[in-house]
């Protein structure tokens, strides 16, 4: 099987469209993987991911690398801290939000820990979502290692955290404030009406074309002056044609509305 063959079955199979991932970085990955598994090529791969569903979770995580880590980029942080939420705050008492992408849920538990310190108390509807269901399990548990929370306060680990046998869990007031599901975000349909999306450090790993399809839909899910952030590696070249304006580095606020700072 050729490596085209091996993408067109994985997409009728699995629904997994690796014709959107950047060729070159994609190829280098699966055959460290080949080696790593010790199969043959890639028929021998495909057998393996759909005989064994274990084995296409384990594939799912190695491909989409579940990169971690709490406060992640902390200037931007700050800046979404001081400046954008409390924006968005300004126009709608209660936010709806959504953390695409959100491995080990580090990300949409970094929010959770700031809408409680801005409006403590407060239900504001977070989701948080992946397209990995075995990552999704582990941060429905909300259980890191030291350095996944690196960039937490010492003040916010002593208040959102319980420290057990070296890992750090957050509490669960904080937990259930994140509602984490399953999806795919280049064959689900998005959901609309967003004050604030992350999608943050995804899109690199994209064809261009891939890129450009899922901005416009991202753009497409954000409610009227609502804020799309995305990673320092990042950039949006047709970011008007979207609708969007540029507020600062790494964040975008959709035109019609007041909010999200400048």
């Amino acid at each position: 099987m050729d490596f085209a063959r091996f993408k067109e079955m994985m997409h009728q199979h699995f629904r997994l469209d690796l014709n959107s991932y950047k060729e070159t970085q994609l190829k280098r990955r699966l055959d460290a993987y080949l080696v790593r598994r010790q199969l043959s090529g890639y028929g021998a791969l495909f057998q393996n991911l759909k005989n064994d569903p274990g084995a296409y979770q384990s594939f799912l995580d190695y491909l989409t690398i579940n990169v971690s880590e709490f406060f992640r980029d902390p200037e931007r942080f700050r800046e979404l801290e001081s400046i954008v939420l409390p924006a968005l705050l300004k126009e709608k008492r209660t936010l709806k939000i959504w953390s695409a992408a959100c491995a080990a849920g580090a990300e949409p538990y970094s929010v959770a820990i700031i809408l409680e310190e801005l409006t403590p108390g407060r239900p504001h509807h977070l989701e948080a979502t992946d397209i990995d269901q075995n990552v999704l399990v582990k941060a429905k548990e909300g259980r890191y290692p030291p350095e996944v929370v690196r960039n937490v306060s010492p003040q916010r680990l002593a208040r959102f955290f319980t420290r057990e046998n070296g890992s750090f869990i957050i509490n669960e007031n904080i937990r259930r404030r994140v509602a984490f599901r399953r999806h795919d975000l280049l064959n689900d349909p998005f959901g609309q009406g967003y004050d604030l999306i992350l999608c943050r450090n995804v899109t690199i790993y994209f064809t261009r074309e891939a890129q450009d399809r899922l901005n416009e839909k991202l753009a497409r899910a954000l409610a009227p002056g609502g804020v799309l952030f995305i990673g320092g590696s990042e950039m949006i070249f047709n970011y008007q044609e979207l609708g969007l304006e540029k507020l600062r580095t790494c964040f975008y606020r959709k035109r019609g509305a007041k909010g999200g700072g400048s």
